[in-house]
């Protein structure tokens, strides 16, 4: 194997060009005082102006990549184990832990940041009750880590299966629109169907986005055996999947969550990502992988031109925990002058700036966990 695997450039740089983009998305709604959440069973957002349509779906991809990679991640992190020596009991309960260990994050450290924000502006299916137990990203990410980890010796073509399987079973498993106020038990929600049952309220089911995880671990078995070769399946894949979305879409039938209900690109654009369609998948997960590819093109010239994207891939927890209380506390101040939420630009010049304070932020913390050895517990963040 003659290139280092354990540590991929372009990896670290579309995470963290998600993490940028995930910023807009929580900027905004913090600051903005918006976010639209393209729910099954209830209509899709509708958007005044280019500007707003923009805002949301250049984020689309951050969710698709964070599991995508993780699952990629995963892999290379057992392989630079096991070269010192780690066993595969020792590595299974590594993810173990540190999947709980996300988990215990979004109830703990996650949710109350999102008590700083308008909390009513994201409609959702079901309902009864005022929400107290939120189940996000970082729920559905560690889940679906204990998952992989116990599908690390899987084959690849096994884990193709399971991860295309995965976005199958949930395009058939979504239920009809008049369905939409039925309160499904928490075990569904968690597991299958996003929605708010009472208290309990998920966005991030396990089972739809576990497919994009297996999918990861799939291209990251690839890295290990031939970086090169992997980059051209990532651009053949990403190209098969840019074309089933337009077909999928085209066709307005099956692998449709919602068919477009408004003419011209945006509402051929507008798809449902809770959970995610066959037509969000194919799109958003094209996308992620030319974007890795182009990435990967660029060679070790990332480092350079590309270093805030590689230093804020490379301490995503932190940035992704600290950027909601920053985005948090700049709305509550931003409120005085904007009490119904500030437009466009003064968001994104705010955006701007909380990127600004999280670059030395991370930075830090990258150094700070990089001199921690391979047993520390700080590998866990």
């Amino acid at each position: 194997m003659g290139d280092r695997t354990d540590r991929l450039l372009s990896l670290d740089a579309l995470r963290g060009l998600i993490m940028i983009l995930m910023a807009i998305d929580h900027a905004s709604y913090f600051i903005a005082q918006r976010h639209p959440a393209e729910f099954w069973g209830i209509p899709l957002p509708q958007y005044n102006s280019f500007l707003a349509f923009f805002t949301r779906f250049m984020t689309q991809i951050c969710a698709p990549g964070f599991f995508f990679l993780m699952g990629a991640s995963m892999v290379l992190f057992a392989e630079s184990r096991r070269r010192i020596g780690w066993t595969t009991g020792r590595i299974w309960r590594f993810f173990l832990v540190r999947g709980c260990l996300l988990i215990a994050l979004q109830l703990f450290l996650e949710n109350p940041a999102w008590l700083l924000g308008p909390i009513d502006v994201i409609s959702s299916p079901g309902g009864d009750g005022s929400v107290q137990l939120h189940f996000g990203v970082l729920y559905a990410l560690g889940a679906a880590m204990i998952i992989c980890s116990l599908l690390l010796r899987l084959g690849r073509l096994g884990l193709v299966g399971l991860g295309l399987g995965a976005i199958l079973l949930t395009q058939l498993l979504t239920p009809t629109p008049e369905n939409a106020s039925v309160l499904y038990s928490p075990l569904v929600r968690l597991l299958v169907v996003p929605g708010q049952t009472r208290v309990w309220s998920v966005m991030y089911p396990l089972v739809p986005w576990l497919g994009f995880a297996a999918l990861g671990l799939a291209f990251g078995r690839a890295l290990v055996r031939d970086r090169s070769r992997a980059q051209l399946e990532a651009l053949v894949g990403g190209t098969a999947c840019l074309l089933l979305f337009l077909l999928v879409r085209s066709t307005g039938g099956f692998g449709n969550t919602h068919v477009p209900v408004a003419t011209g690109w945006m509402g051929f654009l507008n798809l449902t990502k809770y959970p995610p369609s066959i037509a969000f998948a194919t799109s958003m997960l094209g996308a992620n992988l030319l974007l890795l590819v182009a990435l990967e093109r660029t060679g070790e010239r990332i480092g350079e031109w590309g270093k805030p994207l590689v230093v804020f891939g490379r301490s995503a927890l932190f940035f992704y925990l600290v950027h909601l209380y920053l985005y948090g506390v700049i709305g509550l101040v931003a409120r005085r002058w904007y009490p119904d939420g500030a437009g466009w630009l003064v968001m994104y010049v705010l955006w701007a700036i909380g990127l600004v304070i999280l670059y030395p932020l991370c930075r830090w913390y990258g150094e700070f966990k990089r001199r921690k050895g391979p047993n520390s517990v700080w590998r866990l963040f």
